[in-house]
């Protein structure tokens, strides 16, 4: 039976369903070693919730999250982005998916050294339709007063938050994150996690984030456990934490 997590934010009742993914299988092939990443992933994920997907390394989150992102296809399944068919997709309609939809946070920053936090972000901003301006995609993430600053002269948390605001600021419907917490301590990654769930409401993107860190799985209106290459367990909790009140 799912166990509730206590918390202070409310979680959101479950929407419409975003993605739907059945039967999803992915396998490798390594030399004469096929490695089976996906064996039979059957998912929803709903409009505007945050979801955590928590597992050990080689469960198949991070397989799963470049699926849904349009980075990969599946072997074998059904998967469908609302009307998008990202298994059928060619490679012309899966950039322009990823373009339009989907912004990705991952563990390593992947800023452009010789450019400012405000030049990193409107690397985005120039090719995205209806884009936040720069300026306020950091000030979404508390960095209004390192706009002109190098990744060089930054934290790790701040540049992990200059990454963030590159993919919120398209205004994606969907923010995948693959452990954006990794390369952090303690209280940093709870800045980052603080800064996601932000997106989350006040964008109203539904977010995702995979992680192998148990305590984040309170933050979300789901956890979804992988195992092996399958969906182990999928946990709603009736009230989300705040970073700041979870500890690891």
């Amino acid at each position: 039976m799912d166990q509730p997590v206590t918390g202070l934010l409310p979680s959101v009742p479950l929407r419409e369903a975003v993605f739907i993914a059945r039967g999803l299988t992915k396998a490798y092939r390594m030399g004469d070693v096929s490695v089976q990443a996906l064996r039979g992933v059957d998912l929803d994920l709903f409009d505007g919730e945050f979801a955590v997907l928590l597992g050990p390394s080689g469960s198949g989150k991070s397989t799963l999250l470049n699926i849904l992102g349009g980075l990969d296809t599946p072997t074998t399944g059904k998967v469908h982005y609302r009307d998008h068919d990202l298994f059928q997709a060619d490679d012309e309609a899966l950039t322009r998916y990823r373009r339009e939809h989907v912004g990705f946070v991952f563990q390593f920053y992947n800023l452009i050294p010789s450019l400012t936090a405000r030049e990193n972000v409107a690397l985005v901003t120039d090719i995205a339709e209806n884009p936040l301006r720069p300026e306020d995609a950091l000030e979404l993430v508390g960095l209004s007063a390192r706009l002109d600053h190098f990744p060089a002269q930054m934290s790790g948390g701040e540049q992990q938050r200059v990454a963030i605001a590159r993919a919120v600021a398209k205004r994606p419907d969907v923010l995948l994150c693959d452990e954006p917490t990794g390369a952090l301590d303690v209280h940093t990654g709870k800045v980052v996690l603080e800064v996601l769930a932000r997106a989350n409401v006040e964008l109203k993107t539904t977010v995702g984030v995979i992680t192998h860190n148990a305590a984040i799985g309170q933050m979300g209106d789901r956890v979804i456990t992988m195992h092996d290459g399958r969906i182990a367990t999928v946990t709603h909790n009736a009230t989300r934490a705040k970073a700041s009140d979870i500890s690891w």
